[in-house]
């Protein structure tokens, strides 16, 4: 009884925190929806049976998409608790071989998130839809170029919906102060546009405990205003609520009728938050919130509209304004701006996360990603922030009109609200194994009604609808172009990589001269020795004593447990000191190599040593061809011993005697403490001091691979990270030479590097060059 009061509450909590980081782009909508929908032809039709037929399309629209399709079943098509277009892709690349780059391993499928909970496909058969994508690499590539895009619009609702919430939410000044000048509007909302995206930078998270209140007293406002209208105006509004009246709407205003559906689509713009935002919360305190607060208020506010609507047809273009009591005009006015900046902040955040889980897949630029330490999983990308902003003052200034804002806005929501119908219904068939009929018919239902939705504003395209569509496109170019050029630099390194043959024949000493020191490469390769390390031999024939092979890659989930992260294997013999490190992270993950990096590979790579030398066999640690996720180990972190030494090249009385000294002259000693003095997490890095313990090992081999280790340690870590350049063959097509040449170099030069992505330090980093011919 006592627990299942606690679940009560903390459903409670989540949902009360729902409403102001989920619903609020779905509660500003009855600021405008009537407006857009009576600004076409429909404006000649003065009569109640109209009103109600547009009130009637509202509620089983809601009904139909926002109550049955998300709430019923999209919600529950997360991947691990996690929503949106990239979610329903990785979760459709882990039951199927949808991945256009083949970096997987098996041991990906034994991280603890990787299967779907309740779903085992491994005594389902194969269905002929999967064996079809599977076999055809134009249907990876469509299916690919359709969720990119889903994407792209996801980022232009993150345009559009700070613009035509906060422009309607001022432009009910000029309902009261009648002579109010159009641009005086636009400049406000100009303002208040600005205070948004600054407040991302500065960070939301320090005003975020308001954000609920201020949207559940709007919610509570706006309803309490519909139920007057209702009341006062039209009592009969509830038989709206029948489809009969649908069917008396269209006959009378035929196709005038069928042009408004595109103002009508807006009351449930903001609808889709609910799946993308999902991360943030889990699916029963989101269904709560909108089952029994949410839906019911919009259908009370809308219904008040269409009330006092059908009393006063000549007050529709102001009509939520108009419809409001004199004694709440105020607050009305001052409480919905601030709604309106409530619902662009998540809306803002989402559009971060979509583009930061864009380029985890490598299909977007490298960009500077901020976290919050305060609040987990949410980010901010200083770039593109400001790009929202001047996009979104842009539209502000050029439209100058809700109506033109909507039709944009309604086309973008509405194509990412139709790629979530099919991703879906593919989930339905390949992750839930549902017969491919059942997957149709969700997809029929609902993608049907949208289809007729879209049919619609299609008529509006030159009307601002175009506005998404431009912007799609270039974001389009961008993501693909990205793409398909890591494509091809990692075929490239795939069909380039060194034979292990070749290493072998070199002997322990590799046929050059090996310094103390850790080496550690940079490769995207899962398997195999890249030519980059080759390409460094040959110009300077000395490494260092261990040698790590870092392959940084993304698994399609959206977290990786931190004992789950790091897979660490070995390369030839032990002589060799060559290691491979693979660290793995889910596309929602932010890793940084300046997180104790170091210290952790160190540490990793001493308890592979142990447990290799103990048996493969040990049930502390899973082993795949030669790799060990080694930090499930229950003795991780007891192999070695650390302690931050006092200064350059000295230790700490405290530390064990098997610390070694640096092997570097004075004079090196002192220019290293010189450089580490000018980046102090470099300098806690190199003082960490590792020590053997006083054990005795059945292998004494072990003893001499973990002093090889310390000693490595101690002398330094450098970082070697390949600089290519790719360039399309002679031989190639032209379309291939401009995204290569051209629009990829551009897209390289222009975004951030990789030694920055990862945050390297500058003086523990070494370039290798290399010209890729494609």
């Amino acid at each position: 009884m006592v627990d299942c009061r606690v679940q009560t509450r903390r459903i409670l909590l989540s949902a009360y925190r729902s409403f102001g980081l989920v619903f609020g782009a779905l509660s500003i909508p009855p600021l405008y929806v009537y407006k857009c929908a009576f600004s076409g032809g429909l404006s000649h039709y003065q009569s109640e049976d109209v009103v109600f037929g547009v009130f009637s399309v509202i509620f089983w629209t809601l009904t139909l998409t926002s109550l049955l399709k998300y709430a019923g079943f999209v919600l529950s098509a997360n991947d691990n608790g996690e929503g949106g277009v990239i979610a329903l892709y990785t979760l459709l690349c882990r039951n199927a071989k949808l991945c256009l780059i083949p970096n997987h391993q098996a041991a990906d499928e034994e991280i603890s998130t990787y299967r779907y909970p309740g779903h085992s496909s491994s005594n389902t058969p194969n269905s002929p839809l999967k064996r079809f994508i599977e076999r055809h690499k134009s249907a990876k590539t469509c299916l690919l170029v359709l969720v990119l895009f889903g994407a792209c619009m996801v980022i232009c609702v993150g345009i559009l919906t700070p613009a035509i919430s906060v422009f309607s939410s001022v432009e009910g000044l000029k309902f009261q102060a009648k002579n109010l000048h159009n641009g005086v509007v636009v400049l406000i909302a100009c303002i208040l546009l600005v205070g948004i995206f600054v407040l991302q930078h500065r960070g939301f998270h320090k005003v975020g405990f308001i954000f609920s209140p201020i949207l559940i007293l709007w919610i509570l406002l706006i309803t309490a205003v519909g139920i007057y209208n209702i009341i006062e105006w039209n009592p009969r509004a509830y038989q709206a609520l029948s489809p009969y009246y649908i069917y008396i709407f269209f006959k009378r205003t035929g196709r005038d009728g069928w042009i408004s559906l595109g103002g009508i689509i807006l009351c449930i713009t903001g609808t889709e938050y609910m799946f993308a935002d999902l991360g943030n919360f889990k699916t029963r305190p989101i269904r709560v919130a909108f089952c029994c607060v949410i839906y019911p208020c919009l259908i009370l506010q809308y219904m008040g509209q269409a009330a006092f609507l059908s009393r006063n047809l000549s007050e529709v273009s102001m009509g939520f304004y108009a419809s409001v009591p004199a004694p709440l005009i105020w607050p009305v006015l001052v409480l919905a701006p601030l709604a309106a900046i409530v619902a662009s902040q998540p809306v803002i955040s989402s559009t971060f996360s979509v583009i930061k889980q864009c380029h985890a897949i490598r299909c977007f630029p490298r960009v500077k990603v901020v976290t919050n330490r305060r609040i987990p999983g949410q980010i901010y990308i200083p770039e593109i922030n400001w790009i929202l902003m001047i996009l979104s003052l842009a539209i502000t200034i050029g439209f100058r009109d809700t109506n033109y804002i909507g039709n944009a806005y309604g086309i973008a929501f509405l194509a990412v609200t139709i790629i979530t119908t099919w991703l879906t219904s593919l989930v339905i068939n390949l992750v839930w194994d549902q017969s491919f009929i059942l997957s149709l018919l969700f997809s029929l239902l609902f993608g049907s009604v949208e289809i007729i939705y879209l049919s619609s504003l299609c008529m509006k395209i030159f009307k601002g609808g175009w506005v998404p569509l431009v912007f799609s496109a270039l974001f389009l170019v961008v993501m693909y172009v990205w793409q398909y050029g890591m494509r091809k630099k990692y075929s490239y390194d795939l069909h380039n990589k060194v034979s292990m043959r070749w290493i072998l024949t070199l002997g322990p000493g590799l046929g050059i001269v090996r310094v103390p020191g850790i080496g550690l490469i940079y490769t995207e390769l899962a398997t195999g020795i890249p030519s980059t390390f080759t390409h460094f031999l040959t110009n300077l024939p000395a490494f260092y004593q261990v040698v790590v092979f870092v392959c940084i890659k993304t698994v399609p989930v959206p977290y990786v447990p931190q004992k789950e992260r790091y897979l660490i294997g070995r390369i030839g013999p032990k002589s060799y000191g060559m290691y491979r490190c693979m660290i793995r992270n889910g596309y929602k993950d932010v890793f940084r190599s300046g997180d104790d990096f170091e210290i952790d590979l160190v540490m990793s790579i001493a308890e592979f040593i142990q447990m290799e030398a103990e048996g493969s066999g040990t049930p502390e640690g899973s082993v795949d061809n030669r790799m060990a996720v080694v930090r499930t180990s229950g003795k991780f972190g007891t192999r070695l011993v650390m302690s931050q030494s006092s200064g350059p090249g000295e230790s700490s009385s405290s530390s064990p005697s098997a610390i070694v000294g640096s092997c570097k002259s004075q004079v090196l000693q002192n220019l290293q403490a010189t450089y580490e003095k000018e980046a102090p997490k470099l300098n806690y890095w190199r003082r960490a001091r590792f020590g053997l313990l006083d054990t005795k090992y059945k292998d004494p081999r072990v003893r001499e691979q973990l002093l090889e280790l310390v000693n490595a340690k101690h002398a330094g870590a450098t970082y070697v990270i390949g600089h290519s350049y790719l360039k399309a063959k002679y031989s190639s097509s032209f379309l291939k030479k401009c995204a290569i040449d051209i629009a990829f170099s551009f897209l390289r030069k222009n975004c951030r590097s990789p030694a920055v992505a990862l945050n390297i330090p500058h003086i523990c980093l070494i370039k290798v060059g290399a010209n890729y011919i494609v």
